[in-house]
């Protein structure tokens, strides 16, 4: 099985890897037509740039030989198999003239824009956190102006995906390294994005009903640092096998947005009173952090949440839809841990956080993972690679499109994986 691309049937037998239609017991797709669907345009951790550094690229200053064995390493220590290896792009920083990560950020921002302009409607789409590496607005403490920044990373790249504002909105959420300098920072970037054509926020969370859903959808937008930053989440370490190392350690948060109101601290409750009483046809909570991933680094936050929200959206939602891992990838939970029972239809996660960064995945954890919990199946991962997610919602059911485009040149998409899913939020658990 390839690092690039994992996927499992239901039924829990090995698929092809990339380029499958979905799981060979999926029920048949309803054939639909672009008039009675809504294209729905999904992407996150997008905000990478070379002309801002971070403070390792200050630090490290690598040849391109000593950003190959730094990969290495780093593969070794997180106990990938070995026999998988493969670094990441490489590029040439800007500002120190030295080896760094390479950004797929604007490739990403052409693709997106050419595909909705010639193959699938993008009536509205949803930026999934991390939209400014790698320290959000620092208010000029990092010597850069953060209005060039604002331009730079979000504006130029994503604020014209479709050009028309009033057609086409971008709803957004901030991620960890939206936070990361300062609360002020979060907020500034936040009222940037109140203030800006082409997107939409109102506050670190807000539900919205998308004008071309004809109030038949909505979404649940939250800030999961918020709640991770006042939640127990232990450190993640993981066995040679690469199964969960569970320990007593404490993660603490490296970024500042500690709830501060009552209304933050109970951000998870106004999510389920908000769920619960919605006349929405489609329900989909959108946020940063997954409850289930594929890298091997991000499992005991995913835990920690899982135990927060994930009975409200088993109970209400229709699906989950996250970046913070810089992968693409489709999971599903038939919420028999969350309620005591599985519900009728299992909830969807869709991971889209490959927009500009990055990041293998680990399939030694994932085969332990999938092992550890039934409840919980991998239904497609890729990892070292940039890419994108396009949603057709039907009236009953929507349709999910997995896109890629390739490492060197160009913006031009393939189609990885597509997969079908029932509206459930209508059925009682």
């Amino acid at each position: 099985m390839s690092y690039r691309c994992y996927a499992l049937m239901l039924a829990g037998a090995l698929t092809a890897a990339c380029g499958a239609s979905g799981p060979a017991d999926t029920p048949e797709i309803k054939a639909t037509t672009d008039a009675d669907t809504v294209g729905f345009l999904l992407f996150g951790d997008s905000g990478y740039h070379l002309s801002y550094p971070d403070q390792d690229d200050y630090d490290d200053l690598f040849t391109p030989e000593a950003f190959e064995k730094s990969e290495w390493d780093d593969w070794i220590e997180d106990k990938r198999p070995e026999d998988e290896y493969e670094s990441r792009p490489a590029d040439l920083s800007p500002v120190t003239g030295k080896t760094v990560p390479a950004t797929g950020m604007h490739r990403i921002s052409t693709a997106m824009k050419n595909y909705c302009a010639n193959v699938a409607r993008c009536d509205f789409g949803a930026m999934l956190g991390d939209n400014i590496y790698p320290s959000g607005l620092t208010m000029g403490a990092d010597g850069f102006d953060d209005n060039l920044r604002l331009k730079d990373v979000l504006g130029d790249p994503f604020g014209n995906i479709v050009p028309d504002p009033d057609y086409y909105t971008t709803y957004v959420t901030l991620g960890n390294h939206d936070w990361e300098t300062s609360r002020e920072g979060g907020f500034a970037q936040i009222e940037y994005l109140e203030n800006s054509d082409g997107f939409y926020m109102d506050g670190p969370y807000y539900a919205v009903k998308p004008v071309a859903g004809k109030g038949d959808i909505e979404l649940f937008v939250i800030d999961t640092s918020m709640m991770l930053a006042y939640l127990p989440v232990k450190e993640d370490y993981l066995n040679d096998d690469g199964s969960e190392a569970l320990t007593g350690e404490l993660e603490e948060p490296d970024y500042f947005v500690g709830p501060m109101t009552e209304d933050e601290l109970n951000m998870h409750v106004w999510l389920e009173k908000s769920l619960r009483e919605s006349t929405a046809r489609w329900k989909f909570v959108v946020a940063h952090h997954p409850i289930w991933s594929s890298s091997g680094s991000k499992f005991e936050q995913a835990r920690a949440l899982r135990e927060l929200i994930l009975p409200a959206m088993c109970r209400y939602a229709d699906a989950y839809i996250v970046g913070h891992d810089h992968t693409l990838e489709i999971h599903t939970d038939d919420c028999s841990r969350a309620l005591g029972k599985a519900t009728q239809e299992p909830l969807v996660q869709l991971v889209s956080g490959a927009a500009a960064k990055q990041r293998p995945i680990h399939t030694s954890f994932m085969k332990h993972q999938d092992a550890k919990y039934p409840e919980h199946k991998t239904l497609h991962a890729e990892g070292l690679l940039w890419g994108f997610m396009h949603m057709k919602i039907g009236s009953d059911s929507a349709h999910v499109t997995v896109l890629s485009i390739p490492d060197e040149g160009g913006s031009d998409v393939t189609v990885d994986f597509e997969y079908e899913f029932d509206r459930r939020s209508h059925r009682s658990p």
